[in-house]
């Protein structure tokens, strides 16, 4: 049966263009049309939806308001936002994203690209990932490993015991993350004994906005990374959307950001396989990985050859908690899991792993 989504957009034009791009997919047709929040605001009280698809800017009542709106009248909907580069909307997407926002795509900048394949294919696998089931996984939403032990595959690598406490964590997210990370980043203290850097899977111009919103809630401090910049503890350092992160050990022993601009690795860029791959020669005594909600399984790979260089500690966003089971799923799977923990423990988790100094 076909996932019926509404679409919000006072641009009679991006209504048609994207009522097309999901009627062409036999997972979704477009049941509705909406042209401000407040038409949709009225459609949504009276008729399910699997998904809504979102613009920022509307007239009477916008995409934030709605959001706004439907949060107090505790009203369920799986929102798919649609919005500009602008760095006005990408605050106000981010903001989105903290009020229940599933997930957003950038809007097409003229008709033309409103009507090219990228657009589409950024359309469809987005609401493809909003709506998909959540699966469980049984007895799994708070364990140690010794639990895990006996319920996770065999561990395809040796695990390395820590030689000392110099550590950093390193943190991957995608679908659900700008949420999820409202629930980890404010409860971390500013006396973090290690410094964190953070892969969110997010497109030049917004990464930015979601550092800043974080820092202002948060004790801890948060920034957008920048090339060259001295890791310090007690800092979240966020990978600038459209960039890849690396880090690089110095000589005289300090940690440096290190940005490069190669291709998308399976679409993405940042990838946290490249942030996991480069902190295999890095001189911390143990690196904790932390894997929050997200689709697909970037971040497996890079932390199975991370384990094999270093000593790891891993946490894991229990199923119940994502918003998508897969990026978690993935690494549990792969057996190098110590913890998997519900959302609003993972930082207390990261806490008593590294810390205060």
């Amino acid at each position: 049966m076909k996932k019926n989504i509404l679409v919000v957009d006072d641009s009679a034009l991006m209504r048609r263009v994207e009522c097309d791009i999901i009627n062409s997919d036999n997972n979704f047709q477009a049941t509705d049309v909406c042209r401000d929040g407040l038409e949709a605001y009225e459609k949504i009280k009276s008729t399910k939806y699997d998904g809504v698809v979102l613009d920022v800017n509307m007239p009477r009542m916008d995409g934030l308001q709605l959001l706004e709106k439907l949060q107090k009248e505790r009203i369920k909907a799986n929102v798919v936002m649609v919005s500009t580069l602008t760095s006005k909307d990408a605050d106000t997407t981010i903001m989105a994203l903290e009020l229940g926002a599933i997930d957003f795509v950038t809007k097409p900048n003229n008709i033309i690209e409103a009507k090219g394949q990228e657009f589409k294919n950024n359309l469809l696998s987005v609401l493809s990932a909003a709506l998909r089931m959540r699966k469980s996984t049984p007895a799994l939403n708070s364990c140690n490993s010794r639990t895990l032990a006996a319920a996770k595959p065999a561990e395809p690598i040796k695990r390395l015991k820590p030689t000392g406490k110099n550590k950093l964590v390193a943190l991957a997210c995608s679908t659900g993350g700008p949420k999820a990370l409202q629930s980890v980043i404010p409860y971390l203290p500013k006396n973090l004994n290690a410094p964190i850097v953070l892969v969110q899977h997010m497109p030049a111009g917004f990464t930015k906005s979601m550092a800043d919103r974080l820092n202002d809630i948060s004790e801890i401090t948060v920034k957008e990374a920048k090339d060259g910049e001295i890791l310090q503890k007690g800092n979240v350092y966020i990978a600038p959307g459209g960039r890849h992160m690396e880090i690089k050990k110095k000589t005289d022993g300090t940690h440096v950001i290190a940005l490069n601009d190669m291709p998308p690795i399976g679409g993405l860029k940042p990838c946290a396989n490249i942030t996991y791959d480069s902190l295999t020669s890095s001189g911390f005594d143990e690196i904790v990985c932390v894997v929050l909600t997200g689709m697909g399984a970037d971040g497996t790979n890079g932390i199975l050859s991370l384990g094999k260089k270093k000593p790891i500690y891993v946490i894991s966003q229990d199923a119940d908690s994502c918003v998508v089971y897969g990026m978690p799923k993935s690494i549990y799977e792969a057996g190098v899991v110590d913890e998997v923990v519900t959302l609003t423990d993972v930082a207390k988790t990261i806490t008593k792993n590294v810390g205060v100094k």
